[in-house]
């Protein structure tokens, strides 16, 4: 059965340029939900986008509900994709990869396996998955779900939900969350520029971080 539901309500814009901003390892400073398994990993360098995510819930081996995704991703969506547990089927490769290009998709979260790297790179779409497989779907007309909420490695992702991803991991944060942990997290990325001028002219790290005098009141505690 699939069931489907509307678009979310985007992200606004300039709230997505400010997100851009901030690294999501920098948010990591100050929130671990939102934060998906480390196992889904890049596969594109040196790139940083953010999106409105728009869900496609996508069990076995049924690849029909992502197409039906594909074509109705808006410009700057970020499609998040739950494999519910499937890890051996690949979801998409080099020609959907080449449709995303063309809609403007922004990047593709798969919580599972992939195909044509060498594809998905070219077509420069960034995309982030658990691994490859040469194991493709097929279309079906089985069951899926689209723009509902799902899983995203061991996180609830909602339609609607912001998302900042690079190589270094993935943030999902709820509308109402991005501005605040945005700048906290630009705000840090601005301070340490401060930490390494500190280091530049000499001083130790965990004198400029203050871990070193918590250490030694520490040792003093246990003595």
């Amino acid at each position: 059965m699939y069931i489907i539901e509307q678009l979310p309500v985007p992200i606004d814009r300039a709230e997505l340029d400010i997100l851009l901003k901030a690294e999501p390892a920098t948010i990591g400073h100050f929130t671990t939900r939102g934060i998906p398994n480390p196992e889904i990993k890049a596969h594109l360098q040196n790139v940083r986008v953010v999106g409105t995510a728009v869900t496609v819930r996508m069990p076995g081996t049924d690849g029909g509900i992502l197409h039906y995704a594909m074509g109705c991703a808006r410009p700057g969506d970020f499609l998040v994709v739950d494999r519910c547990g499937e890890r051996v089927t690949a979801a998409l490769g080099g020609a959907m990869a080449y449709a995303a290009r063309q809609a403007g998709i922004a990047g593709i979260i798969v919580d599972g396996c992939v195909t044509d790297l060498g594809e998905l790179r070219q077509h420069g779409v960034p995309v982030w998955s658990r691994g490859a497989s040469a194991i493709t779907t097929r279309i079906l007309g089985a069951d899926g779900e689209f723009c509902t909420p799902i899983q995203c490695g061991g996180v609830v992702v909602h339609p609607g939900d912001a998302v900042v991803a690079d190589e270094n991991g993935i943030v999902f944060l709820r509308p109402g969350q991005v501005l605040e942990l945005a700048q906290r997290a630009i705000d840090f990325q601005e301070n340490e520029k401060h930490t390494l001028a500190r280091l530049a002219k000499g001083e130790k790290f965990p004198d400029v971080v203050g871990s070193r005098p918590m250490i030694d009141a520490a040792i003093r505690q246990d003595c």
